[in-house]
């Protein structure tokens, strides 16, 4: 069969889907869910330890296999020392333009409270849980399966150029080396598709329009040089905990956890606004309902407006780890010396990190408390992104797909978490359009215990995208 402008059969793609996934990428993400491929700031030993190795390899067979339809494509793992592997795949097209497709592979670290375990796949009511298969191993598959649905109908697509890279729960630090490295194999995409982001519910398409940054760091208070007895030395030396709460009220309100530093805070675009209040109006209290809260707890607020705009486009900080304290259990009658405090802090789509480090610092170290020893120590942060306007074709192409699969339009929000290679990306092309999307719905848990993929969602997901390709190529 040619390749040509026609229009993608929905029931036929749909088809196509449910025989792809079932048969050949469900049975794939099985065996990557059981490989412990965790990232390397969570697996120092990455490299000796083989985990990586062993995933790269999975997808490189699965996809080599795939590939042999679809005529003149290639793939190839790129390798650098010291760095983490890059699978690259390109598919020719018909059509104008170059599309670039993203995906990661290596994983979270385990985390403890799981019902089965996070190297243990499991389906479950139509879930595939197991750390990384929905955050993000099911990117690659999606994506050539996406291909290869148009491949089936003769339709028409641009060059693809498909990423996969094995650093970005680090902070993709090899990323920006690779993409300058394979510069003119990428060439300048005018489609970006990302397949790393979530979802409001899974009853239709979702376009991420912003990604917050993130700000990291730890806030170390030292009183003493070692423990004293808390007899003798309690009323007479400060806690260094209660100095870091001191710290901390300098830049986050404790009744309300509003941010009060105003460097940290962006002007919220009004389309931004608007989104926000139209996915409310979807969503209603699935906004905050998602959330596994114990008890009684309740939300920081009641409106559901407020509180995605919280989630998207105002800073807020999460206190992630603490040194300098031992378990309950071993807790003696001592004052301790120091606290420290893993700070991590989301920061509003266009507030550059570097001015939001610095007023941290200054905030944070300046004129401490009964003049201890303070230090906000190795701050790293990235850039977050606000998606650029839709191109006419490109809001029409996403109603249209998110119609054909699910029988409603497209749906927009704001993403809380962070995705460094989108910021990169916005910033080196700045005249591309971007589809960023994912299958992270609620309760799917991504980084905390039990993390699922949505079958029957990442199946239309999977039928949106190649719905779009299509449409890339006949624009």
């Amino acid at each position: 069969m040619g390749w040509y402008h026609v229009a993608m059969d929905a029931q036929k793609t749909a088809r196509f889907m449910e025989s792809i996934w079932d048969n050949a990428i469900i049975p794939a993400l099985t065996d990557y869910i059981a490989i412990p491929a965790k990232s390397p700031a969570f697996d120092p030993d990455w490299e000796k330890n083989g985990h990586m190795e062993k995933a790269v390899k999975l997808f490189e067979a699965w996809a080599t296999e795939k590939l042999k339809a679809l005529p003149g494509a290639t793939l190839e793992v790129i390798r650098q020392a010291g760095r983490t592997p890059l699978l690259f795949i390109e598919v020719p097209g018909e059509a104008r333009g170059t599309i670039l497709m993203y995906g990661h592979l290596d994983k979270q670290p385990e985390m403890k409270g799981w019902s089965t375990g996070p190297w243990e796949p499991v389906i479950r009511n139509g879930k595939l849980y197991g750390r990384g298969g929905a955050d993000d191993g099911y990117a690659m598959f999606a994506s050539l399966s996406a291909l290869l649905a148009l491949k089936d109908q003769g339709a028409a697509h641009a060059r693809v150029v498909i990423l996969i890279e094995a650093s970005e729960e680090s902070g993709s630090p090899d990323l920006p080396f690779y993409v300058d490295h394979l510069a003119t194999r990428i060439d300048t995409p005018d489609l970006v598709v990302c397949l790393d982001s979530g979802c409001g519910n899974y009853e239709q398409l979702w376009l991420t329009t912003s990604l917050r940054g993130n700000l990291i760091g730890n806030l170390t208070v030292k009183v003493l040089t070692e423990g004293v007895h808390s007899g003798a030395a309690s009323g007479i030396v400060p806690s260094s905990f209660r100095i870091a709460r001191q710290l901390l009220s300098r830049i986050e309100d404790e009744e309300t956890g509003a941010m009060t530093l105003q460097p940290l805070f962006a002007d919220i675009p009004p389309e931004r606004i608007e989104q926000a209040r139209a996915t409310a109006k979807i969503l209603g209290d699935t906004v905050w309902r998602e959330m596994p809260f114990d008890g009684g707890t309740r939300p920081m607020g009641e409106d559901n407006v407020e509180l995605i705009l919280n989630r998207t486009w105002r800073p807020q900080l999460a206190v992630t780890g603490m040194d300098g304290y031992p378990l309950p259990e071993n807790g003696g009658n001592v004052l301790l010396p120091y606290s420290t405090l893993k700070l991590s802090l989301r920061l509003p789509p266009t507030v550059h990190a570097d001015i939001a480090i610095q007023a941290m610092k200054k905030a944070l170290e300046e004129n401490p408390p009964y003049h201890a020893e303070v230090n906000f120590d190795d701050p790293a942060a990235d850039n977050g992104w606000n998606a650029p306007t839709l191109s006419p074709w490109l809001a029409k192409a996403l109603d249209k797909a998110s119609m054909e699969a699910f029988g409603k339009p497209a749906g927009f929000i704001g993403e809380g978490g962070s995705i460094p290679f989108m910021a990169m990306l916005g910033a080196k092309f700045p005249q591309t359009q971007f589809v960023v999307t994912g299958v992270l719905g609620p309760h799917s848990n991504a980084h905390g215990p039990n993390e699922f993929l949505h079958i029957a969602f990442a199946k239309k997901l999977s039928a949106c995208i190649a719905s779009i390709l299509a449409d890339h190529g006949a624009h």
